[in-house]
């Protein structure tokens, strides 16, 4: 694949991701050697799953500061604990073309229902840009549950109320409880 040469001026961006377990978040370090190295964080993505921990953070900076923070990393990476990936990238260009909805989902937990819900979304050209999913026991049933928070990126000549109408079909087909709505900040 091939990645961005680097850019001139505060314009380089450094992609890093990590996984390690969540007593040992690196979080800390990670952005101490961000702002250390002249760098700025442009977004930060924190998750626990299971008992590991998965940061993923988007520098920038000058091709010097950036340089200087592939090597600190070089120098993190050391640790057997953790996982460092990183990569030079380029910011994500605007899409004003695209209206951004939330759709929430709550089931009863059964295999291939996020297959569904993805397969419905991109098979019509709307992009998935976060997706937040679990499974968990209900508190008064002990039944197995399943949840998850999608945000979607939908063509802004789409007919939104036709595509509700048939994500809630859908839905009502897999026997799912969910919304769709548009994203408010």
């Amino acid at each position: 694949m091939n990645r961005p040469t680097s850019r001139p001026g505060n314009e380089n961006h450094l992609l890093i991701q990590t996984l390690s377990p969540a007593a040992r978040s690196p979080l800390l370090a990670l952005v101490k050697r961000i702002a250390d190295c002249g760098c700025n964080l442009v977004d930060a993505r924190v998750s626990t799953v299971g008992s590991d921990v998965s940061v993923m953070l988007l520098a920038q900076g000058s091709w010097d500061a950036v340089a200087k923070l592939e090597t600190s990393l070089g120098k993190l990476a050391r640790d057997d604990e953790l996982q460092v990936t990183h990569y030079r990238t380029t910011p994500r260009s605007a899409q004003s073309h695209l209206l951004p909805y939330v759709v929430e989902v709550i089931a009863g937990d059964k295999a291939g229902v996020l297959v569904e819900i993805i397969e419905f979304f991109t098979h019509r050209g709307i992009s998935v840009e976060q997706l937040t999913s679990m499974r968990y026991r209900a508190m008064q049933t002990g039944a197995d549950m399943f949840s998850a928070q999608i945000t979607v990126g939908i063509p802004s000549d789409t007919h939104i109320a036709a595509l509700r109408d048939d994500f809630l079909e859908l839905c009502d087909g897999l026997n799912l409880d969910a919304i769709m709505d548009p994203m408010k900040y």
